[in-house]
Parts: C-alpha cells; structure tokens; sequence
C-alpha cells in the first residue's frame, strides 16, 4: 500500500504514511499548512468555480495543527517531487521536512507540477513499484 499526495493532499499523505507504515509519495506538499490557512477561515469560492462557496470553519486550523507530523520517522519510504518555482508554498521548507527522503527537487515547475504525467509519473511509479525485471508500458 502506498498514498500520494500533492499540496494539502501530501500534508494528509505524509499524515497516514506516518500511521500505517507505508510509502508515500508526495507533491509540493504542504508542511504546515494551518500557518497559511488560518487566514482563510469562513465563507469560500471554489477556486474552479467561483459560483461554488463553502465554509471553512475555525475549528479546521486546530484540526491541522494537531495532524501536523514535525518529523518524518522513516525517510526511505518518502518521495517528493518538490518544484522551487512553486509559487504558493516554499521548497525550502518542503525539501527540509522531507530531509533523507528520495527528492525530485525542480530548479522551476509550480505548484500544480503541470508537467507531472509528461516528466514525473514515471520516477512516481519506479519509486512505488522498484524494479522487477519487467518493462511497464
């Protein structure tokens, strides 16, 4: 079993990877995000949809705060994939926290990896699936 995770979702990644010992993979992912969230609380657009709102409660930050992992136990079983052109979370912090692990770091990219399935599926899948002797298509 292996989670993978990109942004918020690689915070909630390296969050299970931590409880159920298994690989992760993860995507410009959030370190601490209720430190950038917090000022976000309330009333929401759906960033696709603008037209879509939600609420995003207080109560959401401490939520985060109390899954935030401050170090990773077993670096080996982590992969990031970290662009230091992201432009809504810091690579430095990212490449720190994830200290040991295997890392793609990007000397540009963004924060959505738009080149992942062109440049970065197939380090993703070597990491999760090592070689078996088999060509994958």
């Amino acid at each position: 079993m292996a989670v993978i995770g990109s942004s918020l979702g690689g915070f909630y990644a390296t969050w299970l990877a931590e409880r159920l010992a298994c690989k992760a993979v993860v995507l410009n992912p959030a370190v601490r995000p209720a430190r950038y969230l917090v000022d976000h609380t309330g009333e929401q657009t759906q960033w696709h949809d603008p037209e879509q709102h939600f609420f995003f409660d207080p109560s959401f930050i401490d939520e985060l705060r109390e899954q935030e992992v401050t170090q990773i136990t077993r670096p080996e079983r982590y992969f990031g994939v970290i662009a230091k052109g992201d432009e809504v979370l810091d690579w430095r912090e990212m490449s720190e926290h994830y200290r040991g692990a295997r890392i793609k770091l990007l000397p540009a990219g963004d924060h959505a990896l738009s080149d992942y399935a062109e440049e970065h599926l197939d380090d993703v899948l070597d990491f999760l699936f090592p070689t078996t002797g088999l060509e994958r298509k």
